[in-house]
Formats: C-alpha cells, sequence, structure tokens
C-alpha cells in the first residue's frame, strides 16, 4: 500500500482515509519517508515540517475534502505559522525568519485537510523562470535532472512529478504555475484575478499580476482544491465574480461545442517556435477536432503587441520588487543592500526605484488598456485560445542563471522561452498548461488552454474531456518514488 500511494492522486487518497483503508498518520508518514528517500535527487523540499505535520495528522483534522492528505507549501507569496519564510533570499535564512500567522490561503488549505509536510524551493522572490536559487541550489527535473523545473513554482512541480506529494501549492505571476506545469508534465491552472485572496498580508501583489493556486496531477484534483480555496475574504480589494456550481461538477460536465482559436507561432513572430512545441499545439488541435470542436488558426490580435508584456510588465514587477526589499528591511531592522540578494534581483530593485510614479501610472494604464483590447476576441465569439505554454522544452539548468556581470542576461534568455504566459496575468484571466504531448528525448510539452475572465468552468470542462481522451497519469519521470 505504501509504495502504492505515490501513484494516487490527492482525491483518491482522501478516499482512502474516508473509508477507513488508511489513517492520516500513515499516509503523511508514507510521504515523508518518500521525501527523504527521493528528494536529494531532485532538491525540492527545502524547509521539512515533519515533525509538526506528524502532530497534526495525529490530532482531529477538518472534516474537508481532503483530509489526511499530505501537503507542500511553496515556500513564497504564503506564510505558516512557526515555520521558516525564506522566499528563496539568503538575508531571511541567515536571520532564521519565522512566520507568526496563516495566510488566508494556508488557512483554506489546513480547512480542506491537507496536512503540509514542508516547503518548496523557489527562485529568490519567484523573479526567474527557473529554480535555482543561490540559496538553496537548483531543483531537478524528475525527467531529465539535468534539466529545469520552470519556476517560480518549481519545487512544488518537481515533488508532485516524483510523487512525493500528490499536489503542492503554487503561485502565478507571469506563468510560474504554468511554466513548470509544463516542464514537469503536470496540470497547473492560473484562476482568474482575484479568485483567490492573498490576504491579510496583501490586496494584491505586482497590482493584480499574481494568484495563487496549485500543481496536481489530474483535473479533478485541480478542480476540488480551487473549490476549497476560492472566494474573497474579508478586506480584498476586489474579486472574482462566483462560479454557478462547484468547479468540481464541471469537471465532470462535458463542454458541448466550443469555438476554439490556435495560436501556433511565438506572438509577433520575433521568434521561432521550437519544432517540439509546435508539434504540441498540432496534436492538440486535431484531438480538438476529433472530439467535435470547431477549430481554426485565430488569436486576439493584441497578442503580437511586446510593449504591454515587455517594458509596462516590467515596471510593475521592478516597483514592487523595490517596495519589497524595503519593506523586508523594517521588519528586519536594517537597509537591505546589494550583498543581502542576488545580482539580478538587485538590478531589478535599482530599475524599480529609478521608475516615477508618473511612470508606475502610465504602465497600470497601458496594461488596462491592453487587457480591454485583448477581451474583445473573447467577446466576439470564440470560447477558447489554445497556445503552446512554452516556446521550447524545458532548458538546462544553468541556462537562464544571470551571470554576475551581466544580471539582466537571465532575463533576455527566457523571453524565447515563456512568450505566451504572461499576457494572462496582464488580463486576469484564467489560463492552464496540461501535460498533452512529451518529445523524443522524454521531457514534457504542455499545451495552454486560455478562457474569457471568470470562465474557469470551461478550462475544467475541457481539460477533463482531453484528459479522458489522451491519459497522462500512466506516465513516469525517470525520478519517481
Amino acid at each position: 500500500m505504501t509504495d502504492d500511494l505515490a501513484a494516487l492522486d490527492a482525491t483518491a487518497q482522501a478516499d482512502l482515509v474516508r473509508r477507513g483503508q488508511i489513517s492520516p498518520c500513515e499516509l503523511v508518514d508514507a510521504a515523508i519517508a518518500r521525501i527523504e528517500r527521493v528528494n536529494p535527487q531532485i532538491n525540492a523540499v527545502i524547509i521539512p515540517r515533519f515533525d509538526a505535520a506528524r502532530r497534526e495528522a495525529s490530532a482531529p483534522l477538518p472534516d474537508g475534502p481532503f483530509r489526511g492528505v499530505p501537503f507542500l507549501l511553496k515556500d513564497l507569496d504564503t506564510f505558516s505559522a512557526n515555520d521558516p519564510y525564506h522566499a528563496g533570499t539568503r538575508f531571511l535564512r541567515d536571520a532564521k525568519f519565522v512566520a507568526d500567522h496563516d495566510s488566508y490561503l494556508v488557512q483554506k488549505f489546513r480547512a480542506a485537510g491537507f496536512v503540509v509536510v514542508g516547503k518548496t524551493n523557489t527562485p529568490e522572490f519567484g523573479l526567474n523562470v527557473t529554480t535555482e536559487p543561490a540559496t538553496y541550489g537548483a531543483s531537478r527535473n524528475p525527467w531529465n535532472t539535468a534539466h529545469s523545473t520552470g519556476g517560480s513554482s518549481g519545487g512544488s512541480a518537481a515533488a508532485v512529478a516524483a510523487g512525493l506529494v500528490p499536489a503542492a501549492h503554487a503561485s502565478d505571476g507571469g506563468g510560474s504555475v504554468r511554466i513548470p506545469a509544463s516542464e514537469c508534465g503536470l496540470v497547473g491552472l492560473k484562476p482568474s484575478r482575484g479568485r483567490v485572496s492573498l490576504g491579510p498580508d496583501y490586496g494584491e501583489y505586482w497590482h493584480g499580476l499574481v494568484i495563487s493556486h496549485a500543481v496536481t496531477r489530474s483535473v479533478r484534483d485541480c478542480a476540488a482544491i480551487l473549490d476549497a480555496i476560492a472566494g474573497p475574504m474579508s478586506g480584498d480589494p476586489y474579486f472574482a465574480p462566483p462560479p454557478t456550481r462547484s468547479y468540481a461538477s464541471e469537471a465532470g460536465t462535458a463542454p458541448g461545442r466550443l469555438r476554439i482559436g490556435v495560436l501556433a507561432h511565438i506572438p509577433g513572430s520575433v521568434a521561432k517556435l521550437h519544432s517540439d512545441c509546435a508539434a504540441a499545439v498540432g496534436n492538440a488541435a486535431t484531438l480538438l477536432e476529433s472530439l467535435g470542436h470547431s477549430v481554426e488558426l485565430a488569436y486576439p490580435p493584441a497578442l503580437d503587441e511586446h510593449e504591454p508584456t515587455t517594458q509596462h510588465f516590467m515596471t510593475l514587477i521592478t516597483s514592487w520588487t523595490a517596495a519589497g526589499l524595503d519593506a523586508w528591511g523594517e521588519k528586519l531592522g536594517r537597509v537591505l543592500t546589494a550583498h543581502d540578494v542576488e545580482p539580478a534581483t538587485w538590478t531589478f530593485a535599482e530599475l524599480g526605484r529609478a521608475a516615477t510614479a508618473a511612470q508606475y501610472l502610465n504602465a497600470i494604464d497601458q496594461l488596462h488598456a491592453f487587457t480591454r483590447r485583448m477581451a474583445d476576441w473573447w467577446t466576439g465569439g470564440f470560447d477558447l485560445l489554445v497556445t503552446p505554454t512554452l516556446g521550447e522544452p524545458p532548458p538546462k539548468l544553468g541556462e537562464l542563471v544571470p551571470p554576475a556581470d551581466n544580471p539582466l542576461a537571465g532575463l533576455a534568455r527566457s523571453l524565447g522561452l515563456i512568450p505566451f504566459t504572461a499576457q494572462f496575468n496582464i488580463t486576469g484571466q484564467p489560463a492552464m498548461s496540461l501535460p498533452l504531448h512529451w518529445n523524443a528525448a522524454g521531457l514534457p510539452i504542455g499545451v495552454q488552454f486560455i478562457a474569457a475572465y471568470g470562465r474557469e468552468d470551461i478550462l475544467l470542462r475541457i481539460a477533463a474531456q482531453l484528459e479522458a481522451a489522451q491519459p497522462w497519469a500512466h506516465r513516469r519521470p525517470s525520478v519517481h518514488a
């Protein structure tokens, strides 16, 4: 039974507990054993909380949908009481910073019955699309440990792909759920802006670009976890329109015949799409047609614009990086310097400090205008847009880590890798990567699906249909529990 657990999704593990076939303590002990055995090969879990997890599993747990199921938190964006929080940084690790409260999201994970067994690796402040922080070292892709897991939720994705836990927390400010889901062969949904609260610490982060959810192996887990964490909390500045029924029920509902546009090249043709990614989206389009959907080569013309996803997007991120370093310095009681962070992080902060308030507000206005131009395409009759999740297969470790004397080299290199994701953080639309393709080298290649704002229901319906038509649960990476 213990060995078999690594192959089960969270819903199946919770069902074993519900039927009395296994106890939460046994589930947690088995997950800890898997982490201890396999994690040294992939460096996904950086902060274990094994003793606390065992205590929590042995106490009465909330009777939520995932009672007793082991879970991991990404060490970014959310706090868990009495646990270290480092956000990929050396200065928080060396200060031995410990959170004194649970974020609302963590409260909801706990209320769902999850037992947190540890925290996962992330790039410093989530600013890279590979998980290779100087503080904790690289997370390695279970499909091929010479390759990146993606970022910034790369530790979580590696852990789920390797069977350490069935699901793990992930967050997304420019693709950070979808990128690692694509590179590690998982389901990764970025919900609509305002769907999941960032409170009580933030009303919004990166001016609404960031949202949290999870990476999972199955669509049903993705849907049920969203049910557990969605909804506004007191004081939230805005929230997404509530669904008409549960997301779990949407994952079991036929999508009907959808009108689907396909984007099979990099927007603006500024780079050439890798043949593996072109094959992935082409095969997905053929599969969708075979399922009865109307599929055509079409996409929002606004995607060919580059200013919103370069200059204005970066104005927001660099400004928030500068503000974040200032805030952490105040919390720690000292001024943070370039010696406290990686060169790229410091360069981002310096760029943010150079931006004026007028430039910041102009960036917001420009991104709002871009969002309206994008939305016109969905209101014009399309139900979904399908793109490759990434512009190329998972890169090798080291390719996206900039040298100290050229700290923006990683950013320049990443532009060809992630030409399809950040646009939907800007618009706030729900977007989902599905593991529908593997290349000849055995590396996963995700396909991205985007719906109109607030329409996670459509994404979950089509995802479940595709999962049934072309299952991926049987696939196992070379490193697996």
